[in-house]
């Protein structure tokens, strides 16, 4: 089941102590927020400090508080998503209405949890590069937007809790941001991404079965049409830049600062110009390349089943030869 935090408000009284106890012995609370954990007090996640905040959501993320986690909707779930509308420019054609002016099967707490467009028109592609567009670009799309629904989901839909880890799930995870890789085929980045998601370090977060659970979303975003996509894109492009500005804030060692900076830059420009390629595309192109991941995802599932019934077989052969041998 994939997971949320309660937002509005937290009650803690249903964690098990120990495991309470376990993270509150590496975490970074305050006495008085500690006292009230400890106690069984009700708190409100907004009495939190900013880095009170990042802790708590970090221990979410790797897993160590998941009996305090409810299912989280994403955004594009929700029957506002297929409302999205923008401007010729790719600007935010619709603004938020007042609560009270809003359609009533549509609340003020669904509507803003669609992120924004572009505050600014985008440009046409041909201002940002003289060459053609690559025509991996939709695979690069994929790739790129399958990292963005995997930290909203590793995060609980809220990124800016702590925008510089996300923004390091993202380059972690995306072989086009992160490695600068160039993946032909949709097979290939989403086969890419199966092997991340069962490796030790995101395996808690549910592995394999996540894993393909997250290229839904994305089949789910393509099917919303650009609107949707390029809302998407613009709000990762606003997760990069939030995670550079916690970057410049740091203090780690300067090669290292530098070298975190460079990879957000690059791929900060990267989300910008897909963006923008995105925009000029025909709203058909996104049903055609849904049909296709939607079809990767069951090649994959079976190139995963069809590895490990080999390797069941291989086990089973190792084991009858020793077996044998001891005879």
């Amino acid at each position: 089941m994939l997971l949320v935090v309660v937002i509005s408000c937290i009650s803690l009284r249903c964690i098990q102590l120990k495991i309470l106890q376990n993270w509150l012995e590496d975490s970074t609370l305050s006495e008085e927020t500690m006292e009230k954990l400890l106690s069984g007090q009700e708190i409100s996640f907004d009495d939190l400090s900013l880095e009170e905040k990042k802790q708590f959501h970090r221990a979410i993320a790797y897993g160590e508080l998941s009996k305090m986690i409810k299912p989280w909707d994403p955004w594009w779930s929700k029957p506002s998503a297929r409302k999205i509308r923008l401007s010729s420019e790719g600007t935010q054609l619709v603004q938020l209405l007042p609560e009270k002016e809003l359609p009533d099967d549509i609340g003020a707490e669904e509507f803003s949890e669609v992120p924004t467009g572009p505050e600014t028109p985008l440009p046409p592609l041909s201002s940002l590069s003289s060459r053609e567009p690559s025509p991996l670009l939709t695979v690069h799309l994929v790739d790129i937007l399958y990292s963005y629904c995997f930290t909203l989901r590793l995060y609980n839909g809220d990124w800016r809790s702590d925008a510089l880890g996300s923004v390091t799930v993202v380059l972690s995870l995306s072989s086009v941001l992160g490695q600068g890789a160039q993946p032909e085929t949709v097979l290939e980045a989403l086969s890419h991404f199966l092997e991340q998601v069962c490796c030790p370090a995101y395996r808690h977060v549910g592995g394999l079965q996540f894993g393909l659970s997250v290229i839904d979303d994305v089949i789910s975003l393509l099917s919303l049409g650009t609107s949707a996509l390029v809302c998407a894109l613009c709000d990762m492009h606003r997760l990069i830049q939030e995670g550079e500005k916690e970057a410049r804030s740091e203090r780690p060692r300067k090669s290292r600062r530098d070298g975190i900076r460079r990879a957000i830059k690059l791929a900060e420009r990267k989300i910008y110009f897909i963006m923008c390629w995105v925009h000029e595309q025909p709203e058909e192109a996104w049903s055609s390349l849904a049909a296709i991941v939607r079809a990767e995802k069951a090649s994959a599932m079976e190139f995963q089943s069809s590895n490990k019934s080999e390797k069941l077989n291989n086990k089973a052969e190792a084991k009858g030869k020793r077996l044998i041998e001891e005879i």
